[in-house]
């Protein structure tokens, strides 16, 4: 009677402590490289157009290390590693078409006479 749940079946991936150790150092590594961006652009030489793509692709890698390893999609089907870098990569477009757009229209944004701003009640 005591082996009556033996036909469970069993967990396929541990994920080793030194794994999940390193996996959380190059998160806490990306997270200190991102302050440290954010903190060093403004100083420096390099163009501000890059911060915004530079910052994206830093938390796309956090994002992936998050849901590769602590949500075991290392181990699972192909297709959800698919369905999620799909999903990033759509998410991306999107976000470029739009900042691509914005843009065209910076000029006529930046021109706008300030004093036709409505303001609000006091």
């Amino acid at each position: 009677m005591a082996d009556q749940h033996n036909d469970l079946p069993r967990f396929n991936h541990p994920a080793s402590i030194k794994l999940l150790l390193a996996v959380f150092g190059s998160l806490i590594g990306l997270t200190v490289l991102t302050v440290a961006t954010s903190a060093v652009w403004p100083e420096s030489n390099l163009p501000a157009d890059l911060a915004f793509p530079v910052a994206m692709i830093i938390a796309s890698v956090k994002a992936f290390l998050v849901c590769a390893f602590f949500m075991h999609m290392w181990w699972d089907k192909k297709f959800n590693i698919i369905v999620f870098l799909s999903s990033t990569l759509f998410a991306a477009l999107f976000i470029g078409l739009t900042l691509l757009d914005t843009g065209h229209y910076q000029n006529s944004i930046d021109n706008f006479p300030r004093n036709e701003v409505a303001q609000p009640p006091e």
